[in-house]
């Protein structure tokens, strides 16, 4: 056993138990579909970029979402393409680390995106009169700072209380690194990382607080007229299809990490724990893409000009 952090140079992973011709399945499925990711995330960040009249908030915080399903994805699919291609599952110490920091700090990003996405909404359908004095260029870019920093500050936090625990294992249960995995491979408990954990929880708590009460009040506010529907619809049930589809994956990741079964097949264990890393950043562009008028018009637009110049 290994009983100093010092000693310790690679973590095993776990998952891939799959005969070889079934991994080179797997690896031509998943580099199509991971090809799709970049594809429809890149088609609505250019769009948004390249069109002066998509330069709202609603679009800039959409355009953060889009590029952090990137940066999320770009932490686990690498290296996953590699251990479907090698028989052994190997990852360094500080690539482990790294790993675990990119993973999970996009996806805390992301609720704090949406996050402040529905503040956008909030502000845009309950208080129209006073949105453009309320969500001025100066604001748009503290919230979007906000939804990058306050997440990276606290899986910064985070990993930097990991590194200082001692560990006595190396084998990770899982196909990407977890600090929530490592932390369990501890030999003792350290009250400092306890506490950044806690205060990172309630951090998230508010969080999803805030996406409740606020969507509580949008709800209620739209109700009230045909209009406010409308723009319910419009505007609104694209980023609530975002939460939902968030929220179910991130609970699929927390049941794996602290309550996996033996008794569950590895194949469901493995979907639970990279949920969070397939549904939300296909998902986000397409109905954004699909829902908004403008990015829509913008999209279909560009396709029928090049055919026609075809």
């Amino acid at each position: 056993m290994m009983n100093n952090v010092s000693v310790l140079t690679f973590f095993t992973l776990s998952g891939l138990n799959y005969t070889v011709q079934h991994r080179i399945i797997l690896f031509a499925l998943t580099l199509l579909y991971y090809l799709i990711i970049w594809i429809v995330n890149v088609v609505v960040i250019i769009t948004i970029i390249v069109d002066q009249r998509l330069h709202e908030a609603m679009y800039i915080f959409l355009c953060n979402l889009c590029f952090n399903g990137l940066y999320g994805t770009a932490g686990f699919y690498p290296k996953f393409f590699k251990d479907l291609l090698s028989p052994f599952h190997v990852v360094s110490y500080a690539g482990c680390l790294l790993q675990s920091f990119v993973i999970h700090s996009s996806s805390a990003s992301e609720l704090s995106i949406l996050a402040v996405m529905s503040f956008d909404r909030y502000v845009a359908i309950c208080r129209p009169l006073e949105y453009h004095s309320v969500m001025t260029r100066q604001r748009i870019s503290l919230l979007v700072a906000f939804s990058w920093l306050l997440p990276h500050y606290c899986m910064f936090s985070n990993t930097m209380t990991v590194v200082q625990l001692k560990l006595c294992g190396s084998h990770i249960p899982k196909l990407y690194c977890s600090n929530a995995l490592l932390d369990k491979l501890a030999c003792s408990t350290s009250l400092a990382h306890a506490s950044v954990v806690f205060f990172n929880i309630t951090i998230y708590i508010v969080h999803f607080l805030f996406l409740l009460w606020t969507y509580m009040y949008l709800i209620r506010t739209c109700l009230k007229t045909k209009h406010g529907r409308n723009k319910f619809m419009n505007t609104c049930v694209p980023h609530l299809v975002s939460l939902i589809s968030y929220s179910f994956a991130a609970l699929f990741d927390v049941m794996y990490t602290r309550y996996g079964s033996s008794t569950l097949s590895q194949s469901l264990k493995n979907f639970m724990a990279i949920e969070f890393l397939l549904f939300p950043p296909i998902i986000n562009p397409l109905v954004y893409g699909l829902k908004l008028t403008k990015i829509r018009n913008r999209v279909l637009g560009f396709i029928h000009g090049q055919k026609e110049n075809v």
